[in-house]
């Protein structure tokens, strides 16, 4: 997929792209095809191991980011599954520590809402409130350069170097969870990118391509991560957007069931 995104980031004229190489077939590419990149050779922790590739690999960015931060360079990190339809750089709030893309569907999921529980034992206090979202994305947002997120990401890394966990749930955990006991937070602030401009394959299939064409506003970038056929839709997302081939996004189902 990574000639795919490399595509997208040319059309939208991203110069200032950097992609990490973790093994010398990749760089030797990189290298021979003059891509921007970053040589860091990086074994997957024991802990890692047994996880499946992608989502090993994927747990080593964290103290990549960490070594970029310390440079003083603000990062918007990107999985290769995302198709870059206009400069993100010009999308961006740049506001709080962390700005990411949501896996949520909606406005109440994605940016949050209000819940309750309901406990008939509890009579007059049956009724319990709390507050819910989605999680973000691990596979693109953006990080200011500042301590509190030098020092999540060192709190992701350390813990992924020990546990068994998947990366995406160690970093909501890690910005989200509140201060208790001798726990205390990253303390980072969060914006959720807006999910029709940094936007998910479950709001583009299911929501996107069946609302009215005067709402069908080209968006920044697409994450290929609700779906498995992550190489077809994503070739796919390119041609309708970037070469006007507007029946490419027809032959999916909204999800990955046949009919959906």
């Amino acid at each position: 997929m990574l000639p795919m995104w490399l595509e997208t980031v040319k059309q939208a004229k991203v110069s200032n792209y950097l992609i990490v190489a973790l093994d010398e077939q990749l760089r030797d590419y990189l290298r021979d095809h003059s891509f921007n990149h970053y040589y860091k050779p990086l074994q997957i922790s024991k802990a890692q191991q047994g996880t499946g590739d992608n989502h090993g690999i994927s747990a080593l960015k964290f103290q990549i980011l960490e070594e970029f931060l310390k440079l003083g360079w603000s990062v918007l990190l990107s999985d290769v599954d995302v198709a870059v339809l206009q400069n993100p750089f010009d999308h961006l709030y740049r506001d709080h520590d962390v700005e990411g893309m949501s896996d949520g569907f909606d406005a109440p999921t994605a940016y949050g809402h209000g819940n309750g529980i309901d406990d008939p034992s509890m009579g007059w206090s049956r009724y319990a409130q709390g507050t819910t979202h989605m999680h973000m994305n691990s596979g693109l947002f953006y990080l200011r350069a500042n301590l509190y997120t030098i020092n999540l990401m060192r709190r992701i890394a350390a813990r992924l170097e020990k546990e068994k966990a998947w990366d995406q749930s160690v970093y909501n955990e890690e910005m989200f969870f509140l201060s208790h006991g001798d726990y205390v937070a990253a303390n980072v602030d969060v914006r959720v990118m807006d999910i029709f401009q940094f936007m998910n394959t479950k709001i583009l299939f299911k929501v996107w391509r069946h609302l009215p064409k005067a709402q069908q506003k080209m968006p920044v970038m697409v994450h290929i991560n609700y779906h498995p056929d992550k190489e077809q839709r994503l070739r796919a997302v390119i041609d309708y957007f970037l070469h006007d081939d507007k029946g490419a996004l027809a032959k999916f189902p909204g999800g990955s069931e046949p009919g959906s």
